[in-house]
């Protein structure tokens, strides 16, 4: 199987200005601002502090070593790293990967689109956070993520409470208004809820396997964090690069 073709318009602005400045701090506000205004707000506090009652759900299921993708500040390769896996982060942004190698966690900065070390041997992929629309195409990144897994292994993902199915173009944006700090530069994202999860998983890459919520969840005041753990389902070639 060979890596899809996409976009590698992952979002510029993860890696300076806004993003970087609140993850030096540990705090917002920071959103995900679309090109009509509507504003996503991300949670800058909760990704900088330790793994809570919801990410350990996830990280109770993972098996062998972990490619979180997308790791941020490395709340979860350091929550991982203290339960005995051997865990990697990747992150586009300098500064997530400098604070997660700062509390002795291993991370790297790349796209999960770059080669990367392991390719075909990693037993568990997380894709928490949002990190499901990382580049704005779900079934190219399930895609990407198939050639990254071993054969059976497993990808948890964290999909939006609502039942939500759209790719957009966003910026990110800082401070109490939400402007963005820098309005020519704009990238793809994707959210999607359980349902439209599901459908986007191709049944020759994927089994679902599991499916639970946890109370909580900033986005959507009083509504859960919703999980899906999908299975890889195709027999796969271990690959070298990286």
């Amino acid at each position: 199987m060979s890596t899809p073709t996409v976009s590698r318009d992952t979002g510029p602005e993860w890696g300076a200005g806004p993003y970087a400045d609140a993850l030096r701090t540990g705090r917002g506000p920071l959103f995900l601002r679309r090109t009509d205004g509507w504003l996503l707000p991300l949670e800058v506090e909760r990704w900088c502090a330790g793994a809570d009652t919801a990410d350990l759900s996830a990280l109770r299921r993972c098996e062998g070593p972990v490619l979180d993708i997308g790791c941020g500040p490395g709340r979860l390769v350091a929550a991982l790293a203290d339960r005995g896996h051997r865990v990697l982060g990747i992150d586009v942004s300098a500064a997530a990967v400098a604070r997660t190698t700062a509390a002795g966690g291993t991370a790297l900065c790349r796209s999960v689109f770059d080669p990367l070390p392991d390719e075909g041997r990693w037993g568990t992929a997380l894709l928490l956070d949002g990190n499901i629309g990382i580049g704005g195409d779900v079934r190219a990144l399930l895609a990407r993520t198939a050639e990254l897994l071993a054969p059976h292994g497993l990808l948890i993902v964290e999909t939006s409470p609502a039942d939500i199915d759209e790719r957009v173009r966003v910026q990110v944006a800082g401070g109490h208004t939400g402007h963005p700090a820098h309005t020519d530069e704009s990238f793809l994202w994707a959210r999607v809820g359980t349902r439209a999860l599901l459908r986007h998983a191709a049944p020759e890459l994927w089994t679902p396997a599991a499916q639970w919520t946890v109370p909580g969840g900033a986005q959507l005041p009083g509504a859960d964090r919703c999980f899906v753990a999908l299975r890889h389902s195709r027999t796969a070639v271990p690959r070298s690069r990286g």
